[in-house]
């Protein structure tokens, strides 16, 4: 068991932790993807446990103790939703989860204009009304660059087959953290949780 949870950890870190930007606004939504193992059938699963007592299989940086529950909650209940039982007894399952959590922080470069030249161009000569009309144009000479930092969260979900013991799927999230979403914590980790299970069919 120790080597299938050995084994299962190594692949779930390469495959569930993933870091991908592609949202710039303040109102980030998680990026939401996942793979699938073809050689394992799902279609009738019913019940599930969690592959150990800790439940998390790794975090990149200590977890506040509030924050795991809150994630070990979410997950329970995002699988229930879908119809699936929960029990305590992973070897009596039929798939078993656990999960990861990876965060970095990540510096974005800027380049911001500081000053400008003016010079002038000739327009082509619309009417004789309006022959040789100039119009002021710009260019830049100097630039500042400027740093931002900011955090980047990742998620990732393990179902594990029980009878084959295989990694039958994994779903991953990534998200843009900013200081505000602190706030909303709780419904950032619930909605991101119900975006990745919700790819589990």
């Amino acid at each position: 068991m120790e080597k299938f949870i050995l084994r299962n950890k190594i692949i779930s870190t390469l495959a569930g932790v993933f870091l991908i930007t592609s949202c710039s606004s303040i109102t980030s939504t998680p990026t939401v993807s996942f793979e699938r193992n073809s050689t394992v059938e799902t279609v009738d699963y019913k019940t599930f446990a969690w592959l150990n007592e800790t439940k998390i299989l790794s975090a990149s940086t200590e977890i506040n103790p509030d924050t795991k529950v809150k994630f070990d909650d979410a997950i329970e209940i995002a699988f229930e939703n879908q119809g699936f039982q929960l029990i305590s007894d992973p070897e009596k399952a039929d798939f078993t989860i656990a999960y990861t959590v990876s965060n970095r922080d990540k510096i974005k470069k800027r380049l911001n204009p500081v000053k400008f030249q003016t010079h002038t161009r000739s327009s082509q000569t619309i009417s004789s009304e309006r022959a040789n009309l100039v119009r002021p144009a710009y260019s830049v000479v100097s630039t500042d660059r400027s740093l931002s930092q900011y955090g980047e969260g990742s998620l990732s979900i393990d179902v594990l087959d029980v009878k084959t013991h295989q990694l039958a799927w994994t779903g991953y999230a990534t998200k843009r953290i900013y200081a505000k979403d602190e706030k909303n914590r709780d419904q950032i980790i619930n909605d991101t949780v119900n975006l990745i299970v919700a790819k589990f069919q």
